[in-house]
């Protein structure tokens, strides 16, 4: 009887589970598929997708005729790539910020 009830038990658990039984996630496992995690990124190019986001926000010092223009030039990709991370004082926005990062990573 104790048989019955155990199988019994298990096929709950595996039409519960989508007939699948997962084992407990690891935080330090290694990724389900690999070559997912670690599929080539998409370039991010400055004068279409970063630019705007400091027109954005750092518009009009950073940019022609603004008073930060001559030191600091938000539309050039060498001040971006300059400044780093140290951007993100302004940048809040996770989306803008993981561009950033991106761009500043990329060959």
């Amino acid at each position: 009887m104790r048989l019955v009830l155990v199988v019994i038990a298990l096929a709950l658990l595996l039409v519960e589970s989508g007939g699948v039984i997962r084992p407990a996630r690891m935080t330090n496992a290694a990724p389900a598929n690999p070559a997912i995690s670690s599929a080539p990124k998409t370039r991010v190019d400055f004068d279409t997708q970063l630019k705007p986001i400091f027109q954005s926000k750092c518009m009009p010092c950073h940019f022609s005729g603004g008073k930060m223009y001559d030191r600091l030039p938000f539309d050039k990709p060498a001040t971006i790539t300059k400044l780093g991370t140290r951007l993100f004082t302004r940048i809040k926005d996770e989306h803008d910020r993981k561009l950033i990062e991106d761009f500043l990573t990329q060959d």
